[in-house]
């Protein structure tokens, strides 16, 4: 009876001792499958600054265009002047002086014309939405209308700060 007791004891504890290590074990595998599904899921855009968006690569030149510039300052005035200065001043947005010193072309153009993805998955978007304090709203912009912007703010830079592009 006495040699009956002590197997139940022992397999009991045996079996106990290898649940636990285990369970253990698979946790911390589960944990690192997690960690590298994250680092996985970070898209290479994002990585590499331009953002989300189907903005994937802007060609620049380094003289400006005047009839883009003239078209970008107009779109500007009617859908973003309101919210965003061309100073480094925040209103309700953040200033865009140096916008272009500051942001590749891509992210520029892709916050503009797809800023609801960008708020939600795009780091940088969502430290200006902290800081800012107020959703962007989605104003419809082309991504044509978006280029013609984006040389406006390069003109603004070249300006305003002395200097453009140099966030490329």
């Amino acid at each position: 009876m006495k040699n009956l007791k002590l197997s139940v004891f022992l397999i009991a504890t045996i079996a106990l001792c290898s649940c636990g290590s285990e369970g253990e074990s698979e946790r911390k595998t589960a944990k690192d499958f997690q960690r590298e599904v994250e680092k996985k899921e970070v898209p290479e855009s994002i990585k590499e600054g331009k953002g989300i968006g189907e903005i994937k690569q802007v060609e620049l030149t380094d003289e400006l265009d005047e009839a883009m510039i003239k078209v970008g300052k107009s779109i500007y005035d009617m859908k973003c002047a309101s919210c965003h200065k061309l100073t480094d001043q925040r209103v309700v947005g953040p200033g865009f002086q140096g916008i272009t010193n500051r942001r590749k072309p891509e992210w520029i153009m892709n916050m503009i014309t797809n800023v609801d993805v960008m708020l939600e998955k795009d780091p940088t978007a969502q430290a200006l939405l902290e800081e800012c304090l107020t959703r962007m709203p989605n104003q419809n912009v082309s991504v044509g209308d978006a280029r013609q912007i984006l040389e406006f703010f390069r003109k603004n830079d070249l300006e305003m700060a002395g200097e453009k592009d140099k966030a490329i």
